[in-house]
């Protein structure tokens, strides 16, 4: 008896629908209602539009709801910080040509994109691949709708995905063999088809969480808090600015009745006696406290987050060197460092079903071919490019770097092995033009001759 039958008897007593019951499971519905939450939160649904309505002067005054959608750019800054430049995979010519080939046509550069997204707002996300039309394909499963089952020992055992159209419930169960589709149109659940299973399992992808090895967490959770305190003090003290704007008269003293200027000339005005006055009161703005807080929570924003201030244009800066600008994205890199580990985990693994369905296609490839398959991920970090190349081009002189070293570490280089290929060429052709001029001289040396004996 496999894993997945044990985990069913044990649990479910062998019920055919045992997925029905572990999709409906608290702590599976606890971690989909988080991820709804984060998507409505993404979405412009804030906690700050639930300021409700008061009584101001006599009126109804509506405060300010003043949303902030921070989080989007940071989650922006941190995928393109580190997907911006494709991955460059290095290792034996004819593997990385081939998974080149298969990257193109199944437009993985894109697939990559949307995984580190789904990672960052919700903590995890799912990737099936599969062959259509003889092109290796990627399907990302939604957060909200992928069930994974683990077994004891953390071990990934099967896959369910579930949701509802049209008021029917649609459930796709993965096993490591076959692939089962179910549905209760007409009032009763019923499988409505089996398919053999090529790729295995779907990879989960997911972030580090403290209370659970099988789940990730959203990184929206760290910042929720440090945003909704931002839209409360800036909504709050628009209110304040406002209020201001309509002081409160006061009058100390006796005012005298009788004749005085009519209002229409003066358009409106009040006696007082000796010594009486009259002034508007309003509440006074402390700006300098206000501007305090903001700023320190939306530098604790950026910190929490890793991101550079001059990212978000809150810092001058002009005529940096090299060394200054790691600096400054030191705290980037390190949480580039860290995504990346997330996305190399579910790579190599979409490298291996890779691997397995192009074996079914007649494309095999030996063991030491593949484990000298490397994956290299290019920040994209502002650069003093004149510098980085003068470095290279005196590392290449002392003979202390390789071409292909070069090539991999050169701004201006997106695809290496594709330049390594046109530089071959173009010393090919560069030879043969050679030979062509001096075959060229050496006719028109002997025309010369036999002119010269005629």
């Amino acid at each position: 008896m496999d894993k997945l039958q044990q985990y069913i008897k044990d649990k479910y007593d062998n019920a055919n629908d045992w997925f029905v019951e572990e999709v409906q499971s608290v702590s599976n519905q606890q971690r989909v209602q988080d991820v709804i939450s984060k998507k409505q939160y993404l979405n412009g649904k804030h906690r700050i539009l639930q300021r409700q309505s008061y009584k101001y002067n006599g009126e109804v005054f509506h405060p300010r709801r003043i949303v902030l959608q921070y989080a989007k750019t940071l989650l922006n800054f941190q995928k393109s910080y580190l997907l911006s430049n494709p991955i460059t995979l290095t290792g034996n010519e004819e593997v990385v040509s081939t998974l080149n080939n298969v990257n193109r046509k199944g437009k993985y550069d894109r697939v990559n994109m949307s995984c580190l997204d789904k990672i960052l707002k919700y903590g995890s996300v799912a990737e099936y691949i599969y062959i259509e039309d003889n092109v290796i394909k990627s399907k990302l499963i939604d957060p909200s709708e992928g069930y994974p089952v683990y077994d004891h020992e953390n071990n990934l055992i099967a896959f369910i995905q579930a949701y509802m159209n049209d008021g029917i419930d649609y459930y796709t169960v993965y096993e490591k063999d076959t692939v089962s589709e179910y549905n209760n149109a007409g009032g009763s659940l019923r499988m409505i088809g089996r398919y053999h299973n090529l790729s295995g399992l779907p990879i989960v992808y997911k972030s580090d969480n403290e209370l659970s090895d099988t789940e990730g967490r959203s990184e929206l959770s760290d910042w929720i808090e440090i945003l909704d305190s931002m839209e409360d003090l800036i909504s709050k003290y628009t209110d304040s600015f406002y209020k201001f704007m309509n002081p409160v008269p006061v009058v100390i003293g006796q005012d005298l009745k009788g004749e005085g200027l009519p209002s229409d000339v003066v358009g409106g005005g009040i006696r007082l006696d000796d010594g009486s006055d009259f002034k508007f009161e309003g509440n006074g703005l402390d700006y300098k406290s206000f501007e305090t807080v903001y700023k320190t929570l939306l530098q604790a924003l950026l910190d929490v987050s890793s991101t550079p201030a001059v990212s978000l244009n809150k810092t001058d800066v002009s005529n940096l060197s090299e060394v200054s600008i790691k600096l400054l994205f030191s705290l980037a890199n390190v949480k580039a460092s860290i995504n990346e580990q997330y996305m190399r985990d579910g790579i190599e693994q979409r490298h291996d079903v890779i691997r397995r369905l192009l074996g079914y296609q007649g494309v095999k490839f030996s063991d030491e071919q593949w484990d000298s398959l490397n994956m290299v991920f290019q920040y994209n970090t502002p650069s003093n490019n004149t510098e980085i190349i003068s470095n290279l081009r005196e590392l290449r002189e002392m003979g202390g770097i390789s071409l292909e070293s070069i090539l991999e570490k050169s701004p201006m280089t997106s695809n290496v092995q594709m330049e390594l290929e046109r530089l071959g060429s173009e010393k090919v052709s560069v030879g043969n033009n050679k030979g062509n001029s001096e075959s060229g001289k050496v006719e028109t040396k002997s025309e010369s001759k036999s002119e010269n004996v005629l």
